[in-house]
């Protein structure tokens, strides 16, 4: 069905904005400031112009001049289902009329627009819900036999991450300075992170929320989410490994999160799901989705050093790996009664597959540093180095079209001296 739309604004069949996706965002030109925006082809659209046409329902009408989603977000699902829905009837091809001012002051060449993060981002989440990544990490410190802790099959783990350090792709990241154990018979020292890493991840956004004291029941919980984006997790191993204990991460990981600027709306999604792994032992009833779901989306990690003429292709993985789903995820945050907003963001964890090429981190790919990663340019990493521009992407592939998630990039600078 998806297939046969077309729109009057011309694209190529590798664009990651075709008339199937319609995700939101929020952009600024040098002429005026934020406000919300959806992409098609090559354009930033603003959708505050398209609700003075009086082109989307009345119920968005004065939320689009904003320089967040929040507002659009907390309308819940029947809105944003209408809203994308009379997106898509106004850029078909077979619109009555496309409008015929020639300026269409709606229309923003991407590359005339800065991108901002889409929405207030409430509180930050992060899980740790494929199995070969935890399988991976587990292995390296603890050994093959007590890989997986025994709660890992049972729950979807996660901790509660800082929201005030997630940046838009196109962020410059600063290489973390603390303490670390580099001999383990010594004492700490303070220094700059050594191993700094990305985590290739998805995340979703939550759009309405719950009461405190209500949680959200599983078979509702997919009304609940927004939307997806790429996520890159960046992650100093060596601060972590001396830190973790008992509490798990804390400043390894606070440094920044890198997110893409574009929410793909689950909508827009639901052609590409498939099954996911079958969950053995099956979880407790509160977990059991009746429609339980993973997503068919190829995601790709490219790594570009401060010489380097192009960027190398380090990993290929699919965001289908994932153990516990998004809905599961939502479910067993909010089962104590913990209260969900609107702008809420829940990372998946580093999404890695069963062979080599698919691993989502370095960590991963160098073995725990003891292996070093050749790129095509001939260089080589354990982890990453000063100057590195480390860009994630992501598409489901669909018969003659694509829906993807643009780029999540970020460029890592030396520490602070």
């Amino acid at each position: 069905e998806d297939s046969k739309l077309k729109s009057w604004v011309k694209y190529g069949a590798d664009t990651h904005f075709p008339i199937q996706n319609l995700p939101f965002g929020v952009f600024s030109t040098k002429d005026s400031g934020p406000r919300c925006a959806t992409a098609i082809g090559d354009y930033v659209v603003d959708l505050s112009v398209l609700a003075s046409m009086g082109v989307l329902p009345e119920e968005v009408k004065s939320v689009f001049g904003s320089d967040t989603l929040n507002a659009f977000m907390a309308k819940g699902k029947p809105v944003w289902s209408k809203t994308r829905k009379a997106l898509q009837e106004f850029f078909s091809d077979k619109t009555k009329a496309p409008p015929n001012d020639p300026k269409r002051p709606f229309l923003i060449p991407m590359k005339d627009a800065t991108m901002h993060l889409p929405c207030r981002v409430g509180d930050y989440t992060d899980f740790y819900s494929s199995r070969h990544h935890a399988t991976n990490v587990g292995i390296m410190f603890r050994g093959k036999d007590n890989a997986l802790k025994p709660n890992w099959l049972h729950l979807p783990v996660g901790y509660h991450g800082r929201a005030s350090s997630v940046v838009v792709s196109g962020t410059n990241v600063t290489r973390p300075r603390g303490q670390i154990k580099p001999d383990p018979n010594g004492p700490p020292v303070f220094s700059e992170c050594k191993k700094l890493d990305f985590e290739l991840e998805m995340a979703f956004f939550v759009g309405t929320g719950n009461k405190l004291g209500s949680p959200i029941p599983i078979e509702k919980a997919n009304d609940h989410i927004f939307g997806l984006v790429l996520m890159n997790d960046w992650s100093a191993r060596d601060i972590q490994k001396w830190e973790y204990v008992p509490l798990g991460p804390f400043l390894a990981k606070n440094l920044a999160t890198t997110i893409s600027p574009w929410i793909v709306t689950m909508e827009a999604l639901q052609p590409f799901r498939v099954a996911n792994e079958k969950q053995e032992p099956q979880p407790l009833p509160y977990l059991r989705d009746p429609s339980l779901t993973a997503y068919d989306i190829k995601l790709e990690v490219n790594i570009q050093g401060p010489e380097a003429k192009e960027s190398s292709l380090i990993s290929k993985s699919n965001a289908k790996y994932l153990y516990w789903s998004f809905t599961q995820q939502l479910a067993h945050h909010s089962i104590t009664g913990c209260n969900m907003r609107t702008g809420d963001l829940l990372g998946s964890g580093t999404i890695s597959g069963p062979s080599e090429g698919e691993y989502g981190s370095m960590l991963e790919l160098s073995w725990g540093g003891k292996k070093e990663v050749k790129l095509p340019d001939g260089s080589t990493r354990t982890f990453l180095k000063d100057g590195d521009t480390v860009t994630m992407t992501g598409f489901c592939q669909g018969q003659g079209y694509r829906v993807g998630f643009g780029e999540c990039t970020g460029k890592l600078l030396p520490a602070l001296k």
